[in-house]
């Protein structure tokens, strides 16, 4: 009787469903997360490799800029509305320069700070790719407003540093870093749950941590 006993307690089959429910579980939950930040990340991921590309043999790719040069003339009146404007000061141009600077050159000061002095109101334009710069007599009107672009690659690789780029791309770095850190958790994750039918994951999870700790202590000095 107590031989029946054990083998019955013995032969009792194991959670094997339940088991394997939750496995089920979140084998499709790190899918999910894994497919929507691939998707999400896609573009940049792309854009950025290939910056880093570029980036680093940007020794090897030739720029030529592109300098261009207008010239304009404020009207007195409006010129005469500046003489309020502080002597020295690095405060953003008045609105009446801003108006005027955007019908003029089609260029937008508003908000960018001044180097002001009692002859001329000079303002820095940087962007992705190129700069550019403003300047106004404030004696005569004269101004002119030049702009320099170093082609497509340049822009490229200033997008892929968040150079000059603003508010907006500041964020959109981010957002799209955490999206890459979420594909390659979930990527990890995942190794992990098929590692035992795949012996070569987890060599190649080592080798991709052993080549850039080897090549920082090895070469880099």
């Amino acid at each position: 009787m107590t031989e029946n006993a054990d083998t019955s307690k013995s032969a009792a089959p194991r959670p094997t469903a339940a088991v394997n429910a939750r496995r089920s579980f979140w084998l499709k939950q790190l899918h999910s997360w894994h497919w929507i930040s691939a998707a999400v990340s896609l573009v940049g991921m792309m854009l950025f490799a290939i910056t880093g590309i570029t980036l680093n043999h940007a020794a090897q790719i030739p720029a030529k800029p592109v300098v261009k040069e207008t010239t304009a003339e404020m009207p007195a009146p409006l010129v005469a509305r500046l003489a309020d404007f502080p002597d020295e000061t690095t405060d953003p141009a008045p609105d009446v320069m801003v108006r005027w600077a955007k019908d003029a050159f089609d260029v937008n000061i508003a908000g960018k700070p001044t180097e002001t002095t009692a002859e001329e109101i000079y303002v820095a334009l940087p962007m992705p790719g190129g700069d550019a710069w403003m300047t106004l007599d404030r004696t005569t009107g004269e101004a002119v407003y030049e702009k320099t672009t170093r082609g497509a690659i340049a822009y490229l690789n200033d997008l892929h540093k968040g150079r000059n780029s603003g508010t907006v791309w500041y964020w959109f770095i981010d957002v799209f870093a955490v999206a890459c850190v979420i594909f390659t958790v979930t990527g990890l994750a995942l190794v992990w749950f098929h590692a035992r039918s795949r012996p070569s994951s987890w060599p190649l999870v080592a080798l991709g941590l052993v080549i850039p700790v080897v090549i920082a202590l090895v070469f880099i000095h």
